[in-house]
Parts: C-alpha cells; structure tokens; sequence
C-alpha cells in the first residue's frame, strides 16, 4: 500500500503541484473564460492546499471514480476500452520473450563456452543496446513495410497477428534479459552440491537439470518478470505510438503531449495497482519453485 500511495503521490505532484498556472495545465491550450475557470476550480479544488486536493483524488480513486479527461470523457470508459489492446500484447510480449529467452539460456548454461553461447551472448548484448524508440521504426520498417511478413500498423481492432510484429519488439528487451539471467543462474547451479549429489545417486541428466537445475535457476527469473512489468508497461507508450494500437500507451502518449493531467494520473494508477499484483504473485510462486520456501 506504500508503494501505491508513493507512486501516485509523485505522478499526482508532477502533473499538478509544480505548474505555475495549474488551470492552464488543465485546460491546455484553450483560453480560460470565467465559467471555465471556476468549473476546474471546484472539480480539482484548486482553492484548497495541494494534499488537500490530492486526498480528493485519492478518496474517488478508492470509491472507483477515476475521474475526467479534459475531453469530457470518464477515464475509466478509455480505461475499458484500451486495456484489452495493452493486456493482449504485454501477455504475447512476455510469452515470446519467457519462452525463447530461458530455453536460449538454458542451452547457453548447458554448453558454456561453445558457440551456441558465445552467439547468444552476441545477440542479447545488441539486443540490450538498442532502445525501444529505435527499435520499433526499424522493425516496422524492414519487416513491415519492406519484407510485409506483418501488418505495418495494427490498427482500430488488432488481430493476434497483427500484434505479433509489436509484442517481438516490446519483449526483445526482456528477451535478452531472461537468457542472461538463466544462463548465469544455469552456470552457478550446475556447481551446486546437490547437483553432484543427484548424479551420484544415479540420476539421469535430463532428470537433474529439468527437475533440479531448471526449477532452482528460474526463481530469479521469474521475480525479473515481476519486476520488468512496469518497464513492458513503459515500453508499450512507444510500442503502441509507432504500431497505432489504440492501448493504454497511445492513451497515456497522448494525454502526455496535450498536458492532460486527469488522465496521465488515472492511468498511471491503475499501472502501478497492476505492477503490485504482479509481484505479489511472483513472491507467491517462490512457494511453487522452491519448496523450501513457505509463507506463515
């Protein structure tokens, strides 16, 4: 509950408490007439000290009431309306990046030093290297536009297809992330006591590396996927921006540039809500992985 508060608390701040006209930063561009005025004035209570005003938000927040956009429209209608998109390809994003980036590590820790590994190590740091921002016009341009193996833009009603070319650029990132960390975590383990005691009990390989190896070498994993939610979440601003998926991340791209602070903030709420479930459900698998851990 910290954690939520905090964040909210600082998004709140940012987007209100520094604004030199906070009437104008609500208003945008638009000239202020006087009934304009005080009709933020008593939506915001704009005439009562800043936590004053964000103990407000914070109570309909609560309530469920995330409030307005600056259009006019309730924020959790776009909410409803947007979160199918974003779900779907942050869903897609870290399957492909989970899937191909611990099995890839896998292989890498197994046969540590040969090509395989030497290839991928290659590929993860080029990976890691390039920023989402340049990633995503490149791919849109060589495999959208020029080879047309996917569709360029997504669109009003994106099919599984055509997020597949946007959900490759948003794990790539994540995909390089997992491999080095399976790799490493495959590394370590296999040294472990209780490898070498496996083997002497005449366990087969197989066995001690898909039961024992891979069970314990995924826990740090599996809490970098907790965690690397809220980076999907960032990323997918960009990635839905270049591809025009009309998710949470062109929604909050767009309240970003025309300064509409409602909507920026009720957003960002519901990710931070979001990015909590997230990793309490990855404590919760700790308990799956690891036997030997247990919640009192």
């Amino acid at each position: 509950m910290l954690t939520f508060f905090g964040a909210t608390f600082v998004v709140y701040a940012l987007m209100f408490a520094n604004q030199d006209n906070p009437l104008q930063a609500l208003a945008g561009e638009r000239p202020i007439t006087e009934n304009v005025r005080q009709a933020l004035t008593e939506r915001y209570h704009l005439d009562e000290p800043f936590i004053v005003q964000y103990g407000y938000y914070m109570r309909g927040l609560l309530q469920g009431d995330f409030g307005q956009s600056l259009t006019g429209r309730d924020i959790s209608d776009l909410l409803e309306q947007a979160w199918p998109n974003t779900f779907r390809l942050a869903v897609m994003a870290v399957v492909f990046a989970a899937l191909i980036g611990i099995v890839a590590g896998v292989v890498a820790g197994i046969r540590r030093a040969s090509i395989f590994d030497h290839t991928t190590l290659i590929i993860t740091l080029v990976l890691i290297s390039i920023p989402i921002v340049v990633l995503a016009p490149l791919m849109q341009l060589f495999f959208g536009v020029e080879l047309k193996w996917f569709p360029a833009t997504a669109g009003a009603n994106p099919s599984f297809y055509g997020l597949m070319l946007p959900a490759i650029v948003l794990g790539a990132g994540s995909l390089a992330t997992y491999s080095r960390l399976t790799r490493t975590s495959v590394v370590e383990n296999l040294r472990a006591d209780y490898v070498r005691t496996a083997k002497a009990k005449g366990l087969t390989r197989n066995r001690v590396i898909g039961v024992h190896v891979l069970r314990n070498s995924l826990i740090p994993v599996v809490t970098y996927i907790g965690v690397d939610l809220g980076g999907l979440m960032a990323g997918a601003i960009v990635t839905e921006g270049v591809f025009n998926i009309p998710g949470v991340g062109s929604q909050l791209f767009r309240g970003i540039g025309t300064e509409d602070g409602p909507l920026v903030v009720g957003f960002v709420s519901v990710l931070v809500i979001i990015f909590i479930v997230a990793n309490l459900i990855v404590d919760l698998l700790y308990a799956v992985l690891d036997p030997r851990i247990r919640y009192e």
